[in-house]
């Protein structure tokens, strides 16, 4: 999403109050969704641990989000294994009656 190589426009978001101009080929659409959910994470932690310093809600904002994407990542796998799983076993029942 942001700074690559073939970077095309820039798009301007607002994240915990501040605003951030990122340089993105991505949608306009999508790095707008991606910034609005990072502020939502950010304003939660914020209401949560009532916490007036910025940079330690950013990391708290950040851990959250990267737990987040590790249990994804985890259930993701999990369901990939499951329909190799159930691959295996239809091609060995499919085998079995002759039709592979």
């Amino acid at each position: 999403m942001i700074e690559s190589a073939a970077v095309k426009r820039s798009v301007t978001v607002q994240v915990a109050g501040q605003r951030y101009t990122l340089k993105t080929d991505d949608d306009d659409r999508l790095v707008r969704a991606i910034a609005s959910y990072v502020d939502g994470k950010f304003r939660e932690v914020q209401r949560v641990t009532r916490s007036p310093d910025s940079q330690s809600l950013a990391i708290l904002t950040a851990l959250q989000v990267a737990e987040e994407l590790f249990q994804e990542r985890q259930e993701s796998e999990a369901l990939k294994e499951r329909v190799r799983d159930k691959t295996r076993s239809l091609l060995d029942y499919l085998a079995k009656v002759g039709r592979v």
